[in-house]
């Protein structure tokens, strides 16, 4: 079920902060995002990507098991290749990876 968010809410502006906030090569998970915020609303963090992160750095937020946002594989791929993100490699080089977390994971 996914809620329509208050784009002026103070939740969805520190989620933008925080992703904003993320060195490039660096990632943090949903739940990351939602814990610094003191929350435990890793799926409202996720709609908050999915309703306004289109101008974050949104590759930047994964999900937990080092995973790239869903559908969008290919095309966090060029980021992380571009930003030296530390990756593991599976079967499939588009899609079959997942970021690093032991080595790439942020947090403030």
């Amino acid at each position: 079920m996914t809620v329509r968010l208050n784009p002026d809410s103070p939740f969805v502006a520190a989620v933008l902060d925080i992703v904003d906030s993320i060195p490039p090569g660096q990632v943090m998970t949903y739940g990351d995002v939602a814990a610094v915020l003191g929350s435990r609303a890793a799926r409202v963090v996720g709609q908050t990507m999915a309703q306004f992160g289109a101008d974050a750095p949104w590759w930047r937020v994964i999900r937990a098991g080092g995973h790239p946002p869903i559908g969008h594989e290919s095309r966090a791929l060029v980021h992380y290749r571009a930003e030296q993100t530390p990756l593991l490699h599976g079967a499939e080089p588009e899609t079959g990876y997942r970021v690093d977390l032991s080595r790439a994971r942020w947090l403030p």
